[in-house]
């Protein structure tokens, strides 16, 4: 087993307490002295030796080896009771992704799926970007979107396309049961393929100058809608 790297305030903070094993954190000295919440036994080494552990100066001086991510089943997510989810259609930038888990986790999202291909996948700098986000959200990696798409339909799953062009606003549709929030990478968007496996769309209109939202900041507006609609509001 090949062990992967975290780094960063967050991330290590809450690989710590996520799902996937936590083989040694090292830190710098003035980590060690500001963490309390740091275990026993932490290498606490030079600010060089991390950045050369993270890749990255950016570690805030704390790294730690990970076993690799645990990614699910897209069918585990999809089974699930009124399932509320976000699909990702080759979304590349690692910032991105570590954005919209975050946003995911922070709705009570069950899930995040991704493409497995021309994807970014879970690597120390979407960890760094989702702030240790995506040590709690359940993420799987799926080899065909559409198709999965298409497989998943039933009644009580619904997949809505987000998409400019689409058939309503977003607050108009209904997302108290089942939901998949089907979103494409920036600037391209969703591919044809894809938006037509979707059952329907659903548009956030503009107000402003600029085109559309960036990925990290549509999935917030559709999932905390969704979130308002399951409370009664």
């Amino acid at each position: 087993m090949t062990a992967e790297v975290v780094y960063g305030t967050h991330p290590v903070r809450e690989a710590l307490r996520g799902r996937r094993e936590v083989l040694r954190v090292y830190c710098s000295d003035r980590a060690a002295r500001g963490a309390d919440w740091l275990p026993a036994g932490v290498a606490v080494v030079s600010a060089e030796r991390l950045s050369e552990l993270a890749g990255s100066e950016d570690h805030q001086g704390l790294v730690a080896e990970v076993t690799p991510y645990p990614y699910v089943d897209a069918s585990r997510l999809l089974e699930r009771d009124r399932a509320l989810l976000v699909a990702l259609d080759e979304v590349t930038d690692p910032h991105n992704l570590g954005a919209v888990a975050r946003v995911c986790e922070g709705a009570g999202a069950d899930g995040l799926l991704i493409t497995r291909r021309r994807s970014a996948a879970v690597t120390a700098a979407v960890c760094r970007a989702s702030a240790g986000a995506v040590e709690h959200l359940e993420i799987a990696q799926v080899e065909n979107l559409a198709d999965m798409l298409i497989r998943a339909r039933r009644p009580g799953l619904w997949s809505y396309a987000a998409d400019a062009e689409g058939d309503l606003p977003y607050d108009r549709n209904d997302y108290r049961d089942g939901t998949v929030f089907v979103l494409g990478a920036e600037g391209r968007g969703l591919r044809p393929r894809v938006r037509d496996s979707c059952d329907t769309a659903a548009t956030i209109p503009m107000r402003g100058r600029v085109e559309s939202l960036n990925v990290g900041t549509a999935a917030a507006v559709l999932l905390f809608e969704a979130v308002r609609q399951r409370r009664g509001g």
